[in-house]
């Protein structure tokens, strides 16, 4: 990745003129967390690149750190936040609503906090949906909750009358919690909004579950999903491993990305395939998934798949790029394919296997978040809130080297991150299995 194109500047609505209330306190014991927009995290951590780049005189490109800052934008007692989650459901995404409500109210004294129901169709007039008056006491047991208590949508909706409701309803701050389709509608509200010469921060939460934003290091909600995959895995060596020829098959989130596949394999170390989208396998001939099943069962009488919900595409005949309201490719199932292409290879050669098929997708995708994606939710949450009082938009607070920083929505919108076929998680994931290479060529 070519770190030296990328424009880390992050549009701000004007200048910062009311003091931060959160000095408040004895001693003003808080004034030492307050950030400067001066402090940077480097984008490439290379030591090498690094001196290269001084030697040549550029510019070493980085992010700004996320935190409160000493003045503000927007004043507290007047301003009214609106939040919305939008999008597949995801763990945490309560822990996000939380974090910014309590942020809002107990840190800056911000009282008028309002949740848009069912996504973006809940800034327009003709659902009807409720908007939710969100207090303290609304949001204090909620991350005890799977799901999100705003409930969410896919699909676009008019940007116009989205923002009509922000300037009817007077709203200083929009936080958007979503994935990549988020992401690029928040872009979208945001030039209207620049359009129309108001006054309005939209501030991004960056959420998918298969951990593939750009420019993001982790995502909420992936730890969760790591956490119960690896109990998938667990049970599916357990029933293979209890019959004769048994072969456990696991399918995982990852449309575009295998990072839950990879890790998961490497945090229960029973699996003997992954297959991951990024990585081309075949299943006929001499090195393919089948003949290396095969082997596998004639050598330990059991065997143990993984494999994401993006990988193998190519097998489907009629393979059309259908596309569902998010915009997103309509995927076919690769998990029943591949139950049922095994089954069928194996009966053709007359040996009986025991096959038992596992997908916790939707199961994971509703749960609550397990104690570090929670912490990670309130880091998150806060920070957001940080930049949005200080009157910072068009962008999305991320982890980057074991930071929080604020990233230009136009520098992650719409592109994905992959894990690498080289890199060291794939290289982790082909030590572990021993599976190797699954291409005839």
């Amino acid at each position: 990745m070519k770190f030296e194109a990328i424009d880390t500047t992050i549009p701000t609505l004007g200048p910062l003129r009311v003091p931060s209330p959160i000095k408040r306190g004895e001693k003003n014991t808080l004034r030492r967390s307050f950030v400067n927009d001066t402090d940077k995290v480097v984008l490439d951590v290379n030591v090498n690149n690094i001196m290269k780049m001084v030697a040549d005189g550029k510019e070493l490109p980085a992010f700004e750190l996320a935190g409160p800052r000493e003045k503000l934008y927007f004043d507290p007692s007047k301003l009214r936040c609106g939040l919305v989650t939008c999008g597949g459901l995801c763990p945490g995404l309560n822990d996000i609503i939380r974090a910014i409500v309590l942020e809002l109210f107990y840190g800056y004294g911000v009282k008028n906090i309002f949740g848009f129901k069912y996504g973006l169709q809940g800034f327009i007039p003709k659902y009807m949906h409720e908007i939710m008056d969100l207090k303290p006491e609304t949001v204090v047991n909620i991350h005890e909750m799977g799901g999100s208590i705003l409930g969410s949508s896919r699909g676009p909706q008019p940007i116009d009358e989205i923002v009509d409701s922000l300037e009817r309803m007077n709203i200083g701050i929009l936080f958007m919690i979503g994935g990549d389709g988020t992401l690029v509608a928040a872009t979208r509200i945001t030039d209207a909004i620049t359009e129309r010469n108001l006054k309005i921060s939209v501030v991004g939460i960056p959420k998918t579950i298969d951990n593939d934003i750009h420019l993001v290091s982790r995502s909420f909600g992936f730890d969760t999903a790591v956490d119960v995959a690896t109990q998938a895995i667990r049970s599916a060596h357990n029933e293979a491993a209890a019959y004769p020829n048994g072969i456990g098959l696991i399918k995982l989130m990852g449309r575009n990305s295998g990072f839950i596949a990879a890790t998961a394999a490497l945090a229960q170390q029973d699996v003997n395939f992954v297959l991951v989208p990024e990585v081309d396998f075949d299943l006929e001939g001499p090195n393919g998934l089948f003949a290396n099943l095969e082997k596998r069962l004639d050598q330990r009488g059991h065997a143990v798949i993984v494999v994401a919900e993006g990988a193998g595409q190519k097998f489907f005949e009629n393979n059309t790029t259908q596309r569902d309201e998010s915009g997103n490719i309509r995927l076919k199932d690769i998990g029943f394919f591949l139950k049922d292409a095994i089954v069928s290879y194996f009966h053709a050669k007359g040996i009986d296997v025991s096959l038992k098929y596992i997908d916790p997708s939707y199961m994971i995708r509703s749960l609550p978040a397990n104690a570090n994606d929670n912490v990670f939710c309130s880091f998150l949450g806060r920070d957001a809130v940080h930049a949005g009082m200080a009157g910072k938009t068009k962008l999305l607070v991320g982890s980057w080297n074991n930071h929080f920083v604020h990233i230009p929505m136009s520098a992650s919108a719409g592109k994905r991150k992959k894990m690498g076929s080289k890199g060291k998680l794939w290289l982790s994931v082909l030590g572990s299995t021993g599976q190797g290479s699954l291409k005839n060529d």
